[in-house]
């Protein structure tokens, strides 16, 4: 039997986490930018080192799936997807992904990941439901998880508070056999 490849995409490939990464983490939690848009937490800078410090349990977590993201091409270290918050009994998860330097925003490497994170999802975790929020604003993140199969499911009205508005926390969700359906 010859299965596709689990971990390579057309552009990227999903890549175990490295001691050196946190360097490069640490320099993105310098970008407000990246972190407006990957989290809804208020943005500051961290040293390599605090930034190990709590992705670590993330990463010692039975119920979370952590990957960098990683360019075929030259295999530059670009982002992180994950499945966290895995709950084995109902087979669902939270989804989550960032890519780290604004250069490589629009270039189709974050759709890429994406799609490899949930084929990892649904047939090697044998996930039912994965979803995710977004914050309003972050409209290239929505056109991609529409674009994945990702259907809305909710709204927390005014749930986010930035430079003095308030924002829209937008729930998502996708199921094995609407991923599916799109795979044909």
């Amino acid at each position: 039997m010859q299965f596709p490849p689990l971990f390579a995409g057309r552009l990227v490939r999903l890549a175990a986490p490295r001691p050196e990464d946190s360097d490069t983490f640490a320099r993105w939690s310098e970008n407000d930018q990246h972190l407006r848009s990957a989290d809804d937490d208020p943005a500051r800078p961290l040293s390599p080192e605090a930034f190990a410090a709590w992705e670590t349990p993330f990463l010692q977590s039975p119920d979370a799936y952590a990957f960098r993201i990683r360019t075929l091409a030259d295999d530059a270290l670009i982002g992180t997807v994950a499945l966290v918050t895995i709950k084995w009994t109902n087979q669902t998860a939270m989804f989550g992904i960032a890519i780290g330097d604004s250069t490589n925003w629009g270039k189709g490497y974050g759709s890429d990941a994406i799609c490899l994170a949930l084929r990892y999802a649904f047939y090697e975790l044998n996930l039912h439901r994965v979803w995710l929020t977004t914050i309003s604003y972050n409209e290239r993140g929505v056109a991609a998880f529409e674009k994945a199969g990702f259907r809305p499911e909710g709204v927390s009205r005014e749930m986010i508070h930035r430079e003095g508005r308030r924002y829209d926390l937008l729930h998502y969700g996708l199921l094995r056999h609407e991923w599916e359906a799109m795979q044909i």
